[in-house]
This record gives structure tokens, C-alpha cells and sequence, in this order.
């Protein structure tokens, strides 16, 4: 399937996903709707090997064996467990994830795709285990741990690229992929409340917590296109998808359930098409370091005033920081289940 209305740069999966091979890919969330949707689509182009990363470590063996029996390369596939709302299983996760990079003898340790696709969406109030609010801590906090666990090996990836191909920093095509949403305008009156990440922030109301954790993705994001020369970041909105998202935040919230019953009638796409945006970001070369595309491929108009304000994201980059260097060096990796397994695949 492509996309070729006049609103989209035409892509199509099948044809204009380039040769992947020798590339390692990790996509959280990959165990339903866009993730495993991109795990289906990337596989079909020889990667090395695909992470299908998902909070419960059945679900991710569950679709690989379902990719199997459609007759996918399963092989490539490896599953890990990471619960993006605990910083100790995203630094368990991350670590295993370096080490078992490091342990192969007959090439260098690698990471070439990083999609970050996990999210939560109008979740009751909560938090998370350490203490975050729940969409917030989730959709945007344990991602950047991620991310922050993950970048040297994603600069190792890209300069060793870079010095075999003798291309310049920024044109290699290491990625990191941040979905956010369009419902980044919804965040609170200042952007990013920095009161209100630590605990419940019942007050702020459920739409305005996810529009906040997705403008916290877009700020990142374009941070770490400015300080990271070495690879590409784009931020992505996949549009209004018909998957388990959508369907758990009309559970939890009436005013969610009739507002994406409405929309999902009459635009609504199914993951085959949503996830068309994330696809074309991780892939194509004409992708700029530090943008926001809204729809496939296309720099988005529909953004808030916020997007474009340099203090806030340099802000929010410091708070991330200084909460992420609390966390890093208090976590002793140990093997867990999602590491047996992913060695008994092996």
C-alpha cells in the first residue's frame, strides 16, 4: 500500500524502503497497531535483526510466531521486555539490548534504527513506579531513558558508518524516530507544566497530560537533532489510527470515547496506512534532522506555538537530564525473562 494523495509525499512500503541489510532495528511497542505493523514492513527488507520490544515479553513472542506463520523471516526477530513506566526494566532492558550487541564475534555491535512507538493515551490518573505521572512518564520519560542508554552506541554506529562510506555527520542513516501526536496542541497554558510530572496532576485533566507528554517528544526531539549531529531524528504523527490506543483511551474517558468515535468515522485509517509516516521517516534519505512531519513526509503546519520555543526545550532538556542521571548508575543489570528467551530464540 502507498500513499499518494496530494496532502502526502508518495510512499510506498514494498517498493521505497531501501535495502536494510546489516541493520539492527529496536521499535518499542512493537507487539500491536503501529509497532508491529513496522516490525511486518521492515522485515520484508533483509535487516539483520529486529527488537520487537513490548511490556509483557508474551506478547512480542506471540507476534513473532504470528510473522512466522505468515512466513516472515522470524529469525531476524528478537524479543525484549521494556516497561517504559519503570526506569529499572528501560535500563535492564537497554543494557541486555548493548550486551547482547557486544557479544556477537562476527561484527560490530550496532543499533541503526531506533522508532520509539510505544504510548498510553487518556489513562485514568496514575503514576508510574517511580513516581511520574502516568502518560508523561511513560510516553515521553522512559523513551528518552532509552534513548539516553542507548546513544553511544547509536554514535559508534554512525561513525563507523560514516568513516566506511566517507560521508559527513547527519548524512548517514542511523535514526532515531519520535511518534508524537496532533494532540500536541492540547498540552496545559505554558507548554510544559514542570510542577505537575511528579504525581497523579489530576487537576490538568487526562487530554491535556497526553498533549503534554507529546509536545515533551516534539521539543526532545528537535533537541536531539541539534546536539547530536551524527544521525537523524524526526518526529512523526501518524494520524488518527484505528488501534488499541484509541480504543483503550475511550474506555477510560467519555469524553475520549465520543471524540474518537467521531473522528475515527470519518478519518480514521487502519495501521496499514498509519504507519506509513514512521516508515517513510526511518528509511528515506530527504528526511531533515529535527523535524516534524504531519502527514507522510510532509513538515508539519499543524503544530503549537510551543514547538517553536527554544527556552522551553532547552528547559525541558535539563529537567530530562537531571532526572535521567539520578536513575542511570542505580540500576545493576540481571538477567531477566525477556533475556533467556531472547537467547533460547537465538
Amino acid at each position: 500500500m502507498g500513499v499518494t494523495h496530494s496532502a502526502n509525499v508518495s510512499f510506498n512500503p514494498s517498493t521505497d524502503i531501501p535495502s536494510l541489510k546489516g541493520k539492527v532495528i529496536l521499535i518499542t511497542g512493537a507487539s500491536s497497531g503501529l509497532g508491529k505493523q513496522s516490525v511486518l514492513e521492515l522485515s520484508k527488507h533483509e535487516p539483520k535483526e529486529i527488537w520487537v520490544a513490548s511490556r509483557q515479553i508474551s506478547k512480542a513472542l506471540e507476534v513473532i510466531k504470528e510473522l512466522k506463520e505468515l512466513g516472515h523471516n522470524y529469525q531476524i526477530m528478537k524479543p525484549i521486555e521494556i516497561d517504559l513506566g519503570s526506569m529499572n526494566s528501560v535500563a535492564k532492558a537497554a543494557r541486555y539490548f548493548v550486551q547482547a550487541q557486544q557479544m556477537q564475534t562476527q561484527s560490530s555491535p550496532r543499533l541503526d534504527i531506533l522508532m520509539l512507538n510505544a504510548g498510553i493515551m487518556a489513562v485514568p490518573p496514575s503514576v508510574t513506579k517511580d513516581g511520574f505521572e502516568i502518560q508523561f512518564g511513560t510516553n515521553y520519560l522512559g523513551h528518552t531513558f532509552l534513548v539516553h542508554e542507548l546513544l553511544p552506541l547509536l554514535v559508534d554506529t554512525a561513525h563507523r558508518q560514516q568513516q566506511k562510506e566517507g560521508r559527513a555527520p547527519g548524512s548517514d542513516d542511523v535514526r532515531v524516530i519520535l511518534l508524537s501526536s496532533v494532540a500536541h496542541r492540547y498540552a496545559p497554558s505554558g507548554g510544559i507544566n514542570f510542577g505537575s510530572l511528579k504525581g497523579c496532576a489530576e487537576e490538568m485533566g487526562t487530554v491535556a497530560r497526553y498533549g503534554q507528554s507529546k509536545l515533551a517528544m516534539i521539543l526532545y526531539g528537535q533537541e536531539l537533532a541539534k546536539r547530536y549531529l551524527e544521525f537523524k531524528v524526526a518526529i512523526v504523527h501518524p494520524g488518527q489510527v484505528k488501534t488499541n490506543l484509541g480504543n483503550t483511551a475511550s474506555a477510560n474517558s467519555l469524553v475520549m470515547r465520543l471524540l474518537w468515535k467521531l473522528t475515527s468515522v470519518f478519518n480514521g485509517v487502519g495501521p496499514e496506512t498509519g504507519v506509513l509516516n514512521q516508515l517513510w521517516a526511518a528509511t528515506v534519505d530527504s528526511v531533515q534532522s529535527g523535524e516534524y512531519y504531519d502527514p507522510v513526509g510532509v513538515v508539519s503546519r499543524q503544530r503549537s506555538k510551543y514547538t517553536s520555543d527554544g527556552k522551553l526545550a532547552v528547559d525541558l532538556w535539563n529537567w530530562t537530564t537531571h532526572n535521567l542521571h539520578m536513575y542511570e548508575e542505580s540500576f545493576q543489570v540481571q538477567e531477566g525473562p525477556s533475556m533467556q528467551l531472547s537467547r533460547a530464540l537465538d
